[in-house]
This record gives structure tokens, C-alpha cells and sequence, in this order.
């Protein structure tokens, strides 16, 4: 879970990304010295960011839940593993951290989404 995060924190510093916050070497040929503050946001061409590195948020959580069930069923086989003497007790007790890790985190995080979902439903039209 915390690798699918390094991932993604490593999307925003691709080249294609560097415009947020500061002019990268495509954007300030096209601003002529514009401000930083008037390039912030805008990459190449003028798309937004999200559409730059073509990675969509449902791509980015399907990839953090698909790494969860992964150190789930890693713990899993991992405790077995640790019951029949084949795995040592800290890569059990390390691979089962590891999965409440990804446990919690999921949980907030659908805990986040339903809120936000009924906020939104509260909203007004």
C-alpha cells in the first residue's frame, strides 16, 4: 500500500509534470516568461495534470486495493508458511504489520469515499 503511494508520488514528479509549481523546459517556451504563478497547473499544451500522465484516480485506487488483497493473501500464506515451520516468526509477524497496514487503510479510505458521497448528496442543486 505505502509502495502504491511512492508510486504515485513519483507520477507527479515525471517530466511531464514538472509545470506544477515552477515552468518545466516545454511550458516555459510557450509562456515567454510568465509568471510561475500564472503556469501553475498547466503542463503541455494545456491539458491539466491528471490528463498529462494518463493515470485516472479509479486506476490509481484499483491499484492500491489490488496491492492490499495482495499482502493480505501474503500474510496468509505466510502464517501457514509460519505453522508448518517453513517461514520465520518476524516474516510473519512482518507480512501480517503489513497487511493490517493495508487493512486500515482501505477502511479509511472507504470510510472517506462514503462521506464524500454524502456530502455530496447533501448538497443542494
Amino acid at each position: 500500500m505505502i509502495d502504491s503511494i511512492g508510486k504515485m508520488s513519483s507520477l507527479t514528479k515525471s517530466s511531464s509534470m514538472s509545470g506544477i509549481g515552477g515552468e518545466s523546459s516545454s511550458t516555459s517556451s510557450i509562456s515567454g516568461g510568465m509568471s510561475d504563478l500564472g503556469m501553475q497547473g498547466v503542463t503541455q499544451a494545456g491539458t491539466t495534470p491528471g490528463t498529462a500522465t494518463g493515470v485516472s484516480f479509479g486506476e490509481v485506487i484499483g491499484g492500491m486495493m489490488t496491492d492490499a488483497v495482495k499482502n493480505l493473501r501474503t500474510a496468509e500464506s505466510n502464517s501457514v508458511g509460519g505453522m508448518l515451520g517453513k517461514v520465520s516468526t518476524r516474516e510473519v509477524v512482518d507480512s501480517m504489520m503489513s497487511a493490517e497496514r493495508s487493512l486500515q487503510t482501505a477502511i479509511t479510505l472507504r470510510d472517506k469515499i462514503v462521506s464524500a458521497y454524502l456530502d455530496i448528496t447533501k448538497m443542494q442543486i
